[in-house]
């Protein structure tokens, strides 16, 4: 396509290129960088402008890696969010593997439906309502209590999110019409929680493996907690990275990094849908009595308690372990 512009074109035992599809332009300078230092056979797709053929025969690509941003509306390329819907589909439809794909952005692109996936797997999170006007925001607080947040659904680094102390104070927002419903008109009215000791901990997991944590210390009632946006850690000095644009927000935010316990890293692993087929045995979506029963057999079988095969299973995928039985190494604790 027209729209491709080449990274380094060394060959690297592909015979058509990794395509990295981004809009952000100070991300992933770092990644580009990298692919060619290792000389990968790849190429940039910039999703602000683009277009594809729908009768395209040929694969142009061995991989696509979907780097869109829900935020891209903010940078005034709100257009190419559910165009990469579309995009990533075709692509499926057409054989190439991708990475984030239209499953993944679905998610990614909507708050509600992640709502949907913690309750499915019977995780907490700060209950919220749905609507697609503001005629329904009194009645959905009521369920809600306050404080509470509106949020739109398809939101970045904080953007359109405002507090409300009281149902006064919400009934003025909705007189003067200054609600952000964002761009698919749907907003979350969901409850609001102060950060213990003014801090957040986030913690990032790729795969079943955990990556690393970091803890935001935060100042006031700030909703961007994006750590490429904090240019300062805890002691006050100036962060220098590639990624972090030259006009990033100094927003009073500081970073540091962090060690979670060992549990809050299996707890947070557990979060990805992939997770739990690697756990259960297929698509986990897809999970049923059928297919789940016979593996929770056979882990009561193998570890001498479901409790036991179950913990083992989430370390093993948590901390890049392979699952196996443990008929030659078998654990003599009791549960």
């Amino acid at each position: 396509m027209s729209d491709a512009v080449s990274g380094n074109g060394k060959e690297h035992g592909l015979s058509k290129p990794i395509a990295i599809y981004y809009e952000q332009q100070h991300w992933f300078r770092p990644l580009f960088e990298q692919l060619d230092a290792r000389g990968v056979n790849w190429v940039k797709v910039d999703a602000r402008n683009h277009q594809y053929d729908v009768a395209a025969k040929e694969r142009e690509y061995s991989l696509l890696f979907n780097r869109m941003s829900p935020s891209a509306w903010q940078r005034g390329i709100g257009h190419g969010i559910f165009y990469t819907l579309n995009y990533l589909s075709h692509l499926e439809e057409k054989g190439v593997r991708v990475v984030n794909g239209s499953r993944a952005f679905t998610h990614e692109i909507s708050k509600a439906l992640q709502c949907t996936v913690l309750e499915a797997l019977g995780l907490q999170y700060p209950k919220a309502v749905v609507i697609n006007h503001p005629s329904q925001a009194l009645s959905a607080a009521e369920k809600i209590g306050y404080p509470l947040i509106i949020k739109p659904n398809i939101g970045g680094s904080g953007a359109g999110i405002k507090k409300f102390n009281s149902a006064e104070e919400l009934r003025g927002a909705i007189e003067e019409n200054s609600l952000s419903f964002g761009i698919d008109n749907v907003a979350l009215v969901q409850e609001f929680f102060t950060a213990r000791d003014g801090v957040i901990t986030r913690v990032e997991v790729l795969g079943g493996e955990y990556l690393y944590a970091i803890q935001i210390h935060i100042t006031g009632d700030t909703f961007d907690l994006c750590p490429a946006d904090i240019c300062k850690n805890t002691k006050g000095e100036e962060l220098t990275r590639l990624a972090c644009p030259v006009d990033a927000p100094k927003s009073g935010l500081t970073v540091e990094a962090y060690e979670p316990p060992r549990q809050v890293m299996v707890l947070f692993a557990l979060t990805e849908l992939r997770l739990l087929s690697g756990i259960y045995g297929g698509d986990a979506a897809q999970l049923s009595a059928r297919t789940v029963l016979p593996r929770l057999v056979e882990m009561e079988s193998e570890y001498g308690s479901l409790t036991r095969g179950m913990l083992a299973a989430q370390e093993n995928l948590v901390f890049g372990r392979s699952w196996s039985s443990p008929s030659t190494k078998r654990s003599t604790r009791s549960l």
